[in-house]
């Protein structure tokens, strides 16, 4: 069972990795010292898949629980649905004794992570992700929020988990596009951090849904030791896990909610990083066809649809949180497993980069 410590000292917590561990998940509860009610704030899909096994293994040790269900997708990362689930919450009795588990994605995390920061001035929360992204990145590292219509996580906390329960079989329920869409993330991690884990995604099966939990568990120790330099984002260490994020950001913000997964989106922003890093940060052209053969290996998009507007992405880029004093803090590597931040690339730099990805590799 792969264990990763997040070393935040009081705020510290564990990872754990393995197969099949929704089934006994409240023995980790209680380990972690949470004995007060539950809420379980899950979207609709994932309740049909997995909330009864977790009712189940809370009900077995005594736990009682709420389940307060939100609509599937980036929509319910909103002001208007945290404010909802915190009503219910209040009305099905929670107090500060209360926590919260996260039981999805990406979105599920981000969203009841920030209602468990705000419920009575802030409750614990657990989480338990569902899909690739959420297990290998957003699960990690205490980043909560919501979006508002001028960006992306333009309103959050920072507000870590008490712990992290990462079952990879859960992954085997998912849809063929949401299951691809982690890797993005997952080569991300290999891109900034561990050159040695292309080799290793190179030789995975794309089709098959048995993800290795030490796979797993890598890409979450990249993250947690990037979390421990720089929790707040204060010295430029975290920011490196944004490789990709700014133009994939802009893209994704581009255009209605859905119509472009968020590991779609980061996928473009990846190539678009590439490009930058080759012209301006001396990449090697072999390191970037390389990262660029793993998305397109893992049926991730590295081509802009023509109907998304280059004005519209830069508009939506320009509000990001990426942006200090008016300029980008973009991501780029000088070599496959390197990577650093730079204010140097430009507007003009971005546009073009954007509309090469109009073209074909």
């Amino acid at each position: 069972m792969p264990i990763i410590r997040v070393d935040l000292a009081e705020r510290s917590y564990e990872v754990v990795v393995e197969c099949d561990e929704l089934c006994v998940a409240s023995e980790l509860i209680l380990a972690a010292g949470l004995a007060g009610r539950a809420a379980i704030i899950t979207d609709a899909t994932v309740e049909r898949l997995h909330c009864r096994t977790l009712t189940a293994t809370l009900a077995a040790a005594g736990i009682s629980h709420s389940i307060h269900v939100v609509p599937p997708g980036e929509a319910s990362k909103s002001l208007s649905q945290a404010e909802a689930l915190c009503r219910e919450m209040a009305v099905a009795g929670h107090d500060r004794t209360s926590f919260v588990i996260a039981l999805g994605g990406g979105v599920v995390g981000d969203l009841a992570g920030f209602v468990a920061s705000v419920f009575q001035r802030g409750i614990p929360y657990i989480q338990i992700p569902t899909t690739i992204v959420s297990q290998v990145d957003s699960s990690v590292g205490g980043k909560t929020g919501v979006n508002i219509p001028e960006g992306k996580n333009l309103v959050g906390t920072f507000h870590q988990p008490r712990l992290v329960i990462v079952d990879p079989a859960t992954l085997r329920t998912l849809p063929d596009r949401e299951f691809r869409e982690g890797f993005a993330e997952v080569i991300k991690h290999a891109a900034i951090r561990d050159a040695a884990m292309l080799a290793e995604l190179e030789t995975l099966d794309p089709q098959s849904r048995n993800v290795p939990a030490d796979l797993i568990a890598r890409n979450i120790a990249i993250k947690a030791r990037i979390v421990e330099d720089d929790e707040h984002e204060t010295k430029g260490t975290r920011a490196l896990l944004n490789f990709g994020h700014t133009i994939g950001h802009g893209i994704e913000a581009a255009v209605p909610y859905g119509k472009i997964l968020h590991g779609e989106a980061i996928s473009l922003g990846i190539r678009a990083a590439l490009d930058l890093s080759c012209s301006h940060a001396r990449l090697p052209v072999a390191d970037a066809r390389r990262i660029l053969a793993l998305l397109e290996r893992f049926g991730l998009p590295v081509v802009l649809p023509e109907d998304i507007s280059t004005a519209l992405v830069l508009e939506k880029l320009a509000r990001d949180k990426k942006f200090a004093a008016g300029k980008a803090r973009f991501v780029v590597l000088t070599a496959a497993g390197s990577a650093h931040v730079t204010t140097h690339i430009t507007r003009e730099d971005m546009e073009a980069a954007i509309e090469r990805l109009r073209q074909k590799p």
